[in-house]
């Protein structure tokens, strides 16, 4: 960990630190808000805003194809053509995939030290609608495989790079990518300054709903939201029954479809089947009661995402109190998050990473899956969840610039209520404050590591046509 700066308060104290390889923690309690604001507006010393927009990729920097190698240690071999081979259809997709490598280049950069809960994999792809407890569509950031203390400009800086590389995806020219990352940092800032504002615990309740995005997006946008939102309220358990199952000697199994949806064999069932029991005891005891009274009927392994392709993902089928009362529950590995090794001190370890997932997704979210829990099946963790829970995505691919830019901006705006309900909303708020300083920083930034996306991307894809790595294109 590099010198930091000790703010001195009677009691606690606001510890800074303003290198980029270790965070110590930020507590607000005690100190008067303006005083954070001031404390925040005084870090511009140590890391003037502009700083944050510089990126070269530095001397030594390791070999992107290296990284990502070494990130299939651990994961089922048989799958992991299907993982290349899902990253070098598009820098996009290789961002998708490559939330380690980010991180690795952003902490040698400049930050102020303010450590938070952050999703870790903050991009565009990984916000989304799901149903609320009450079965209301809601739509917030909906990936925490990474989420971990960090810092907050990790994340708003992988999300401005998608941004920029979904832009130029879909023909945007680069002043339209610059409007649409200015449109998202702009959200950022105003929506953290709006939450530092307000009592701790009006930010708890703070949320976004289907109406509430439709009716604040752009003419571009609404259509995208409207067409995404009745997608995510077919995708329920019941509505999955036919597209994944089929009656086999009177008894209901889910279809297999190698190499993407697989059965294991009997001895890992039971194993999982054992991992379900346990899964129970993380439940609040209502919700443990409720999934207790199903019974399961079939698993099977499934293929899932880009980033965690090659990683254990399960899908339990259990069937209720008749053959059409069903819920299908993910079993998904949870591993180590990426940020892990670039955060020091007791935040970079948790007992069990599936509980880490679940209790930072419920620390970023507003409301959650009341079926979030973790288990352990032989040496894995792993947490569970629903599988088909009324998610859905809003597809970025082929929206035109104006529409990236309404998107931008409401992911902006869901990332800073989600750094806003943990810890250091006002410190972060006084140093980003209310000009457009941090803006064209990031602006700057985003075209810079687009380019350093786009170019690694191409290094990968150069790897597969030498035959290096093996990719499967056809899943």
């Amino acid at each position: 960990m590099t010198d930091g700066v000790q703010v001195h308060r009677p009691e606690p104290p606001a510890v800074l630190d303003s290198g980029g390889r270790g965070f110590a923690s930020v507590r607000e309690a005690g100190i008067p808000r303006e005083e954070r604001y001031a404390l925040g507006k005084g870090m511009r010393k140590e890391v003037p805003r502009s700083a944050v927009g510089d990126w070269t990729a530095p001397p030594g920097r390791r070999d992107p194809v290296e990284q990502v190698v070494e990130a299939h240690a651990g994961r089922l071999e048989r799958l992991v053509p299907v993982r290349i081979g899902r990253m070098i259809a598009s820098p996009y997709a290789f961002l998708r995939g490559t939330a380690g490598i980010m991180v690795a280049d952003f902490a040698e950069l400049p930050s102020t030290g303010m450590r938070l809960v952050v999703c870790g994999d903050a991009h565009l792809g990984n916000f989304g609608f799901y149903a609320s407890p009450e079965r209301d569509l809601v739509f917030d950031l909906n990936d925490f495989d990474e989420a971990h203390p960090g810092a907050w400009e990790w994340d708003l800086r992988r999300l401005v790079t998608s941004v920029w590389v979904a832009g130029r995806q879909n023909s945007s020219s680069e002043k339209e990518c610059a409007d649409a990352v200015g449109r998202c940092v702009a959200a950022y800032r105003e929506q953290l300054w709006y939450l530092a504002e307000q009592p701790l615990l009006a930010r708890s309740f703070e949320r976004l709903d289907v109406d509430q995005l439709g009716s604040d997006a752009s003419k571009a946008l609404r259509p995208e939201v409207e067409r995404a939102a009745r997608r995510a309220r077919r995708r329920t358990s019941d509505r999955a029954l036919p597209r994944f199952t089929e009656q086999r000697e009177g008894t209901r199994r889910i279809v297999e479809e190698p190499p993407l949806i697989t059965r294991p064999t009997p001895a890992d069932a039971e194993l999982l089947a054992a991992g379900l029991d346990d899964y129970l005891r993380t439940l609040p005891h209502h919700w443990a009661r409720i999934v207790a009274g199903y019974t399961l009927v079939d698993l099977a392994h499934k293929v899932v995402g880009v980033g965690s392709v090659g990683l254990r993902a399960y899908v339990a089928l259990l069937e209720g109190s008749s053959p059409d009362d069903v819920l299908f529950l993910q079993l998904k590995q949870a591993r180590r998050s990426v940020l892990g090794p670039y955060v020091h001190g007791e935040a970079a370890w948790h007992a069990h990473q599936g509980q880490r997932v679940v209790e930072y997704q419920q620390a970023l979210q507003t409301v959650s899956d009341p079926l979030l829990g973790w288990t352990t099946v032989r040496d894995h963790q792993y947490y569970v969840r629903q599988f088909r829970d009324m998610k859905g995505a809003i597809t970025v691919d082929g929206i035109d610039a104006e529409a990236l830019a309404d998107y931008a901006g409401v992911c902006g705006s869901l990332l800073a209520k989600g750094h806003a309900r943990t810890s250091g909303a006002s410190m972060i708020a006084g140093y980003v404050g209310h000009s457009d300083v941090l803006d064209e920083a990031l602006c700057r930034f985003a075209r810079a590591y687009a380019d350093q996306t786009e170019a690694d991307h191409a290094a990968l894809l150069s790897a597969v046509d030498r035959g290096v790595l093996p990719a499967d294109r056809d899943h």
